[in-house]
């Protein structure tokens, strides 16, 4: 497998450790809807959160969270409206992303940015 994707997979898993450690139910992990794949989908409180993870070795070019652009947000928008559809949800929705930072040690900074963009009018 690609280096990358080990590291995108070793975040998600992080990511996902996180979340169920402050009480998160995962309901689905790399859930797909055409181009889209939402890395993490999770529940708390009556609210399906809809989880972007970003994990880089470097913030040379920025930090992680920064990569979420508005072409990836639509699309995660697109695949949340998908799944609420065939899940019937009928409460609320969010959409968050966790960064993942590591430094050459592969130590690691997490940050959790609750409700990181709402949904663009499409």
């Amino acid at each position: 497998m690609a280096q990358h994707l080990d590291l995108g997979r070793k975040g998600e898993s992080i990511a996902k450790t996180l979340l169920e450690n402050s009480g998160y139910e995962i309901l689905d992990e790399n859930w797909t809807h055409g181009k889209a794949e939402v890395d993490l989908i999770a529940y708390k409180d009556k609210v399906i959160i809809f989880v972007e993870v970003k994990t880089r070795t470097g913030n040379g070019y920025g930090e992680p969270e920064d990569f979420v652009d508005d072409r990836k947000q639509k699309l995660l928008v697109n695949a949340a409206d998908e799944y609420i559809y065939l899940m019937n949800h009928q409460g609320d929705v969010r959409f968050d992303i966790i960064s993942i930072l590591f430094d050459k040690q592969a130590n690691y900074k997490i940050k959790h940015i609750e409700d990181a963009f709402w949904p663009h009018a499409t």
